[in-house]
């Protein structure tokens, strides 16, 4: 049999047949994910896709999440950093992303320290101003399209009460005329209304709103403008019950509950402490409406800048307001390395004690690269409408990595005057060397002063001028 096997092997190459594989011995291709084994090693596990976009804007993205979802209560963040490396300029950020509906509030630490107010109720009062309540309400209201506004004027000499009028609305099912005092002539007055316009009439306040121009009417739409909204007119019956929702925070709650004048101290901002007693009615309250179905609460962010400046006995007062139910997302930004804890004798990392660091989900901020400056340098020059050639920008991006951005982005201003008094189109090198020239960065003045120790009074000497770096940058 191996004889027999042999030979039929050997008569299919002779007649230019490749041999055919036995089942038994056939070899298996290996699958992708087993190529990558290494000659006596581990699978190596399969490769992430590439994520666009830095770990820092990453962390910021799931930030946002949380915030989005509600997972904020009792959670604080940490922005550590260079000075110069963006850590307001991302607070910002996030503020633009959360939009209008979820609150943000921003405070300097060194705004805490007033004597017209302690240091506690100052914080309290923001961490309350980063909370929003959703106050939902039904009202009876009056919602159509005006078909006619005629208004009765008093006689001369008679007082403006006497004045009467009627307005004729209409919905797609009826039309109805209703007669008008002088409060309501005059809120009609005020929101401008007239004939072709779709209002809302609020029965218990007598608040009239303009939701737009009738669909009717858009043939006016080259007369009226791009700016004026079209709406359909109303369906059903005119009076209806509609749902209202009024977004407020808790410190909005706080003022108007606490003094007579309460609704007034919102716009003066002269708000004063609040006593405890009230805003424990205020939570109870907003949970008993939270139970009811009449409200949401929303937790905000609360942003709180230049963190280090904050005293030991901040500190622990928000480790404590952390825990609250109510309590926003904090997020605070430093950049001290391992410094002393204000109002402590021992040092810490970042300037915060070590059981408020424990609590924080820190994000490290790193200088910007040199093609991320040049990129700002173009962002800042659209806005301030500073026209600057390419030459121009590259320099001042140069400047800014060589020095620090913020001095960079002040030379744009100043370059672009320097242009103007020269009467040129646009900003050139020469016009940036000038305005470099005229203004000098702090390493360059900290130079200056080591060099000039003798003609500055009680001036200590070389000690801080040691990261002056000698020479400036060559602007040519």
């Amino acid at each position: 049999a191996p004889a027999r096997a042999g030979g039929a092997l050997a008569a299919r190459r002779a007649g230019g047949l490749a041999p055919r594989p036995s089942p038994r011995t056939e070899k298996i291709q290996p699958r992708a994910w087993e190529a990558r084994r290494a000659p006596g090693g581990p699978i190596s596990p399969p490769t992430p896709l590439a994520n666009p976009f830095p770990p820092l804007l990453q962390a910021c993205g799931v930030i946002l999440a949380l915030v989005r979802a509600g997972k904020v209560a009792g959670r604080g963040v940490l922005l550590a950093g260079a000075p110069g490396t963006g850590k307001t300029a991302l607070a910002m950020g996030m503020a633009r992303s959360l939009g209008d509906g979820v609150p943000f509030a921003q405070l300097a630490a060194s705004e805490v320290y007033s004597l017209e107010m302690s240091k506690t109720e100052a914080l309290t009062q923001a961490l309350r101003r980063a909370v929003g309540v959703k106050i939902r309400e039904e009202s009876d209201v009056v919602e159509g399209e005006v078909v006619e506004l005629e208004v009765d004027r008093p006689p001369p000499g008679a007082p403006d009460t006497a004045k009467t009028g009627r307005v004729t609305l209409k919905t797609t099912d009826m039309e109805t005329v209703y007669d008008l005092g002088a409060k309501m002539v005059d809120a009609l007055a005020a929101a401008k209304a007239t004939a072709g316009d779709v209002i809302s009439i609020d029965k218990g306040s007598g608040r009239v709103t303009v939701l737009g121009r009738s669909l009717a009417r858009s043939r006016e739409y080259d007369a009226l403008g791009a700016a004026t909204k079209f709406v359909a007119t109303p369906a059903g019956e005119l009076a209806k019950r509609r749902e209202v929702a009024h977004a407020v925070t808790l410190h909005d709650i706080d003022v108007v509950n606490s003094r007579a004048s309460g609704f007034l101290a919102l716009f003066a901002g002269d708000t004063g402490e609040i006593r405890p007693e009230v805003r424990e009615q205020i939570d109870a309250k907003v949970g008993q409406w939270r139970e009811e179905g009449k409200a949401d609460v929303a937790p905000g962010v609360l942003f709180i800048d230049e963190a280090h400046m904050l005293d030991a006995e901040c500190f622990s007062f928000l480790g404590r307001a952390l825990e609250s139910a109510l309590a926003p997302l904090l997020v605070l930004a430093t950049n001290r390395g391992v410094a002393r804890v204000k109002g402590a004798e021992y040092a810490a990392p970042h300037g915060l004690p070590p059981d408020l660091l424990d609590r924080l989900l820190i994000v490290h901020t790193r200088p910007y690269t040199a093609k991320e400056t040049a990129r700002i340098v173009d962002i800042r020059c659209d806005e301030e409408d500073v026209s600057a050639d390419g030459d121009a920008r590259a320099l001042l991006a140069k400047i800014g990595s060589e020095t620090s951005l913020r001095y960079a982005l002040h030379l744009i201003t100043a370059a672009s005057h320097v242009a103007a008094r020269r009467k040129a189109a646009s900003v050139g090198v020469e016009d940036v060397a000038r305005a470099y020239a005229l203004f000098l960065d702090a390493r360059r003045s900290a130079q200056l002063l080591v060099d000039h120790a003798d003609e500055f009074v009680e001036n200590e000497g070389a000690a801080g001028g040691g990261s002056g770096g000698g020479e400036g940058m060559e602007t040519g």
